[in-house]
């Protein structure tokens, strides 16, 4: 009996033992479950908040992204070679834009405005607290026909206008660099669906993808397309980063290749397009060139790479602020100067009668110069000089205009007809809004040459009120036909 109840003993012993494991596994593993809960608790809140934060952000930035559709005519075949042929038909493009002021002015690239007869502009349907549109669902927004306020097509931009008051606007920051890395959002209309927004981050903040230009860009790996040209890049805060421009692709679509015109040259460009119509390329009074092997090996110079000054300008700003020849640019504001492009983006950032901080070397030496800048002066800038308010007044069109003759024909070098009308200058008080620019050469009007003021007024003293008129105009050496009702 004894050795009965031993056993039994150790039998509730060993079943006890079990017992206490189990629940002790059992503790465990709840605590395990509930701690992996807690977790993903955790991680489920960080995800909504990530996805709240970018759902505001598409809210606030969308309603000031547009949809621009040109149409206009240029050259629709191309031979075998890619060669263009002279078949010339209607063509149709669609590009993007940004709504930068209230009142209606819009920034996009200039080459979505290429060959444009006529340019309109959808605006999407506002938007109510909470992100819900006020519009029936599919509506596409209101359509506006623009007109070209200003281009540049040395930097790809051009603003736009639309009769509209009080639109939501995304404002021009203040020049600032984006950093490599940060996260950033594209909107647009890719293959023209619009208010389409995509997200990826900085690749790069300055690239140079052609050596043979000046330019740098925001690269960018967020997935851009056809018809994404001219919308906006902005960073988590809504800020915008660059104006989407180009792709390398080599498929048409997007590689997460794409790039961009920075804020600070936009934010440059634009009170310029609006003052001028062109823009005034910032300067020093200085010619910079990049250093090569040879040329450092042949000058005895300190360092084979960076930005040389081969002249400087008589009595320009730089001279005045003690710059020389074989001068070596190291900086500029601070700011590496180690390549031609990354010394013009420098000056972008500013406004003329702002000063630069150059630090140079000059042999051995390193030196601080605070050099000036200046505008480069615009070939039709002058043209305003020369007008007399009564003798140059086309009071119809609302401009001031100077018959071409050999000289200033010549000072116009990418003018193609020799003859014509030159727009000096608009007139304040105009009884419309007339699609014309300073710059534009008016060759004909409603199929009759034009190459002087009496033969343009002439032109327009046969016309009445609500006639239609056709200009042929060389602009940007160009040939395009303005239209609009008297």
């Amino acid at each position: 009996m004894s050795g009965i109840r031993r056993d039994n003993a150790r039998r509730s012993t060993r079943h006890g033992w079990s017992v206490l494991l189990l629940s002790l596994a059992f503790l465990l593993s709840s605590r395990s479950v509930a701690a992996q809960t807690r977790e993903d608790a955790r991680a489920s809140d960080a995800l909504h908040r990530l996805n709240d934060s970018i759902e505001a952000l598409v809210q606030r930035v969308s309603p000031a992204v547009v949809q621009i559709i040109v149409t206009g005519y240029g050259s629709t075949e191309e031979d075998a070679r890619g060669q263009t042929s002279v078949v010339i038909g209607r063509q149709r493009a669609i590009g993007s834009g940004v709504i930068v002021d209230p009142e209606g002015y819009i920034v996009t690239n200039a080459h979505v405005l290429n060959g444009a007869e006529k340019i309109e502009v959808f605006v999407p349907p506002p938007v109510a607290a909470g992100g819900v549109s006020d519009a029936p669902v599919g509506s596409q927004g209101k359509s506006y026909e623009a007109r070209t306020v200003g281009i540049t097509r040395e930097i790809d931009l051009a603003v736009i206008k639309i009769e509209a008051h009080g639109l939501p606007a995304l404002p021009l920051p203040k020049p600032s660099q984006p950093k490599q890395g940060e996260m950033v959002f594209a909107f647009g209309s890719p293959e023209g669906l619009r208010n389409t927004v995509t997200m990826g981050v900085v690749s790069a903040i300055a690239r140079q993808p052609d050596p043979d230009s000046p330019l740098v860009y925001v690269q960018t790996d967020t997935p851009i397309n056809p018809g994404n040209s001219g919308g906006p890049l902005v960073n988590a805060d809504g800020q915008l980063v660059g104006i989407n421009t180009f792709i390398f692709s080599t498929s048409g679509g997007n590689q997460g290749l794409g790039f961009a015109i920075p804020a600070s040259v936009v934010a440059f460009a634009y009170p310029q397009l609006l003052k001028y119509g062109h823009i005034h390329q910032p300067e020093i009074g200085a010619i910079v060139q990049t250093i090569s092997p040879e040329l450092a090996a042949g000058l005895h110079l300190q360092r084979d790479f960076g930005v040389i000054v081969s002249d400087v300008v008589p009595g320009g700003s730089a001279e005045r602020a003690g710059l020389r020849t074989q001068d070596i640019i190291l900086s500029v504001d601070g700011t590496s100067a180690g390549s031609l492009p990354l010394f013009s983006q420098s000056l972008y950032m500013h406004a003329s009668g702002e000063s630069v901080t150059l630090r140079i070397l000059r042999g051995a030496d390193q030196l601080q110069l605070k050099v000036p800048i200046v505008d480069r002066p615009h070939k039709t800038d002058s043209l305003v000089d020369t007008v007399d308010p009564e003798k140059n007044l086309v009071g119809r069109l609302g401009i001031l205009a100077i018959e071409l003759n050999l000289d200033l024909a010549q000072s116009l070098p990418d003018l193609r007809i020799p003859t014509g009308v030159i727009v000096a200058a608009k007139t304040l008080g105009a009884t419309g809004e007339i699609p014309i620019q300073t710059g534009d050469v008016i060759h004909a009007l409603n199929g009759i040459p034009i190459t002087t003021l009496a033969g343009l007024r002439g032109a327009l003293a046969n016309l009445k009120a609500g006639d239609a008129v056709a200009l042929f105009v060389e602009r940007y050496g160009q040939l395009i036909y303005v239209s609009f009702l008297l």
